[in-house]
């Protein structure tokens, strides 16, 4: 981290308790740490907005592995994009149902477009893309 700086902030009382009690059930010890987290989140979602912008996300999936050849399809997807795709967790949620999380790392054009290629996959019932930076310049 670097030098501290302290600033002030004019906020409506009202306003500023709700804020209290969201970082005491977030487990923050002071307001400082909730306001740097805030700021850091902000920035991350504004670089990855950039489609060169180099990002890393996890590509959630809930399937039925029941559905004919949809295994195949998702593995198929996945050698595609092989050199994006750093690594892949399967879980048997029950009988029917599996989920799976992929680390991809690249562009935020390329990873959006492999979440998107996945998550629209016939037979993939949720899915969500989670994009975060690296933390370098944060």
């Amino acid at each position: 981290m670097g030098e501290l700086s302290r600033i002030g902030v004019a906020i409506d009382t009202d306003l500023l308790e709700k804020f209290d009690a969201l970082i005491l059930s977030r487990g923050y010890t002071n307001r400082s740490e909730a306001f740097r987290d805030l700021i850091r989140d902000e920035l991350v979602e504004k670089a990855w907005q950039a489609p060169d912008s180099p990002v890393i996300g996890t590509v959630t999936l809930v399937y039925d592995h029941h559905v004919r050849l949809l295994n195949e399809k998702l593995t198929d997807l996945q050698h595609k994009y092989f050199d994006h795709i750093l690594s892949a967790l399967h879980v048997h949620l029950d009988h029917d149902n599996c989920l799976e999380v992929l680390v991809v790392k690249g562009n935020a054009s390329v990873v959006r477009k492999i979440a998107d290629s996945l998550i629209s996959t016939k037979g993939v019932k949720h899915g969500r893309l989670t994009i975060t930076g690296s933390g370098a310049g944060l």
